[in-house]
This record gives C-alpha cells, structure tokens and sequence, in this order.
C-alpha cells in the first residue's frame, strides 16, 4: 500500500510540473491566450480517450503492469520536449502533437492504481474510504510538492528545465511500482477469464459491457452528469484563466506555485481529517456541502480581484472542504462496480467526467481574450454553485448514502 501510494504521488507530482510548464513555455515563446488554451485541450483530449479505451486493457493486462508502461511510456514523450527544443526547435505544432502522446497513457496509468487498491485495502486492514482517501490524499500532495518545485524551476531555471524534471518523476514512479508494489495484486481475478481465453470476448464486447454498467446505474449517471460541468469549469479556471491572471496579476509563476500549494496543502489535510471521520457522516449531504464551497467562492475572490493574502485564505478553505469530495466519490464507486468491471468502468466514468475539460481549457482562453479575466472568473463561479447543488435535488442522489448490509450492488 505505501509503495502504490507513493509511486502514485511522484507521479502525479510529474503531472503537476506539466501543468506549470507547459502554459508558461508557450508563454515564454510569445504565444496567446488562445495558445494556451490550445496547448491545455491537448493535454486534455487524451486522457478522455485513454479513459475510453484504456480501462479494458486494464482489466485484461494487469494494473501493476500497465502503470509501469503508462509512466514509462509519458517520461519519455515529456524528455522530447526540452530535447528538441535545445537542440533542432520545437514549433508550437509539434509542441501539441507531444502533449497530446504524452498524456494518452495518464489516465489508465491512474485507473490502474485504483483498481490495485481493494486488494491492497484488504490486507491493509483498513476501511474503503480510508485507503480512497489516502489514494486522494497522494494526488494532493503532489500537488502541494509538485507546485512549489514547478513555481521554483519555472521562476528560476525556466519551464524548459522544469520538463526535465517531470519526466524524471516518471520514470521514478515506473521504478517503485515495478519494484514494491507485489505481483499478486497485479491483475483482478474476473468471472469471465474462461471466456476470454477462449477468445469468445473480445475486446469491443467487454468496453460495451462497460458502457451498459455506467447508462445502467442511475448514480452513475448523475454522478458523471455533474463533476462533468465542474471539471469543465476548473479546467477553464485551473488550465487557462490562473496562469493567465498570475502572469498579468500576481507577477508569475511563483505566485501560482503558492496558491496552487495552499490549496494543495489544504486538500491534503481535509483528506487525512476526513478518512478518520468519514464513516460517522452523511455522504450524500457532505459531498453537497463541501462541494459547494470547493468551487464557487474561489472563483469568485479571483472575479473581484481580491489581494493574494485574501486569494490564498478563500482557496484554503476551498481545499479543506474539497478533501472530502474525491474520497466519497471513490468508496461510492468502489462499492458499486463489481471488480470484474473495474478498470472498464473507472476509465469510463474517468472518461465522462473529463468530457468537458479540452473544452474547458479552450473555453478559458476564448473567454480571457474576450471578456477579460475578471468577468470570466465571475460567470464561472455563478455557474459552479448552481451545479453543486444539485444533490439536493433528492431523486437517485440518495443511492450515494451509504448502503445497509442487506443491499446488493446492481
């Protein structure tokens, strides 16, 4: 468990590097909002589509396995990006043909850890949503570590550099899985291995089983519908319009790295609060709750141009609430999704959350360029609140409290 956590958060701390540098690299050549925004849809698009097709090859190869090739595999397209802009140049074009490879295996690089971790919940001996939130609790930490070291490469030794590091981060990562994280968890066991040694399921028939799952269950369903709009609008804000404001705003990166930190840091320790106390709190109401205030009053410190001392207090207590949020998701989730299913269905539901982030991430530059930051930053936070509140509309929202011994999954 400690060795897929931590090779789960160096990871996504390379992840992190990439989403400082890459905005400021392109800033740094002299391109645009709309560039930014175009580089953010690149690095965006792909992991919907690993998520699409990416969860039966997890399910059918194993998830020790594919994490070490997708973390491999995403150093080496990273290292391409300083290498050939030291040496022969590096177009814009290629710099989002680059981008668009290096983020295809993300997403079932990270399916693949999350469908290691009931068997490894298991032995551990600790509840679901305690090792869910632990899993959650890496990713904010390597936000938190990941951003200050982007912030300081960035501001110091430029992005070019800090790419180097990230793909370092990687490879790092592809290292402690294939050497700690033990091969008996490497595969979940499936009631249908028969079948498709007798090669009678194919590859298609087992994505659609996947897709069946998901239009099936109405959680699901409602589930998806929502942290769809939400991702599209943190992508605009998190992807486009921050490194936008910081630029023009608070004098750069550092002054992102610290924000993103704060609220990095905040998360994490919302994660480590939440996993002793989750099990004695109403989810469904939780989840409303602090997705509530996760989203809409940030954005709206930004819209009214609110000193940084006030910016970083507003994402402090947005980050403490938003530690809860990912940890309910995925025991809900863990719970729902028979363990043959698991990498299918992650990926899909992964894949449908992000449906609207390359979006997103376009939308934010589009939006800064043509209304400016300030009113962009306010149409975001009016429509994340009215989306947050959605649960409290009852109907299939109630499937997500916690289920009594006698119910069964679908």
């Amino acid at each position: 468990m400690y060795a897929l956590l931590s090779a789960h958060a160096v990871s996504q701390t390379g992840n992190v590097i990439t989403a400082f540098a890459i905005p400021f690299y392109v800033l740094s050549t002299g391109g645009s909002g709309i560039e930014v925004g175009l580089a953010a849809f690149a690095a965006t698009t792909p992991v919907i589509l690993g998520g699409v097709f990416g969860g039966v090859v997890v399910d059918r190869v194993g998830g020790r396995r594919t994490a070490v090739v997708a973390d491999v595999m995403s150093g080496v397209t990273v290292l391409a990006i300083p290498a050939l802009a030291l040496t022969v140049g590096l177009p814009f074009w290629a710099l989002l043909l680059i981008v668009f490879a290096s983020g295809m295996l993300d997403t079932p690089g990270q399916i693949a850890r999350r469908v290691l971790l009931p068997e490894l919940t298991a032995a551990a001996g600790i509840r679901i949503e305690r090792s869910v939130g632990l899993l959650d609790g890496s990713e904010r930490l390597s936000k938190l570590i990941g951003a200050s070291i982007a912030g300081a490469l960035v501001a110091l030794l430029g992005p070019t550099i800090a790419l180097v590091t990230n793909a370092a981060a990687f490879f790092i990562s592809a290292t402690v899985t294939r050497a700690m994280v033990p091969a008996t968890a490497a595969r979940v066991p499936t009631d249908s291995d028969a079948v498709t040694q007798n090669a009678q399921s194919s590859y298609w028939h087992e994505l659609r089983d996947g897709f069946r799952f998901v239009l099936r269950d109405p959680l699901m369903r409602l589930i998806v519908g929502m942290v769809l709009i939400t991702n599209l609008l943190d992508a605009a804000r998190g992807s486009t319009l921050l490194p936008l404001y910081a630029n023009a705003e608070l004098g750069g990166a550092a002054a992102l790295a610290v924000i993103v930190a704060v609220m990095g840091g905040c998360a994490l320790l919302g994660n480590i609060t939440f996993g002793f106390v989750a099990h004695r709190m109403p989810r469904r109401l939780t989840f409303t709750i602090c997705f509530l205030i996760a989203g809409g009053p940030s954005s709206a410190a930004f819209a009214l141009a609110a000193p940084l001392p006030v910016l970083l207090a507003v994402v402090a207590v947005s980050g403490l609430a938003a530690g809860a949020l990912n940890p309910i998701l995925g025991a809900v989730q863990l719970e729902r999704v028979p363990a043959p299913l698991r990498g299918r269905v992650f990926g899909l539901l992964n894949a449908g959350t992000w449906a609207g982030v390359p979006l997103g991430a376009l939308m934010g530059g589009i939006l800064a360029d043509g209304v400016g930051l300030l009113v962009a930053f306010g149409l975001i936070a009016v429509v994340y609140t009215l989306a947050t509140l959605s649960p409290l509309a009852g109907g299939s929202w109630h499937l997500m409290d916690r289920r009594r011994p006698r119910d069964t999954a679908p």
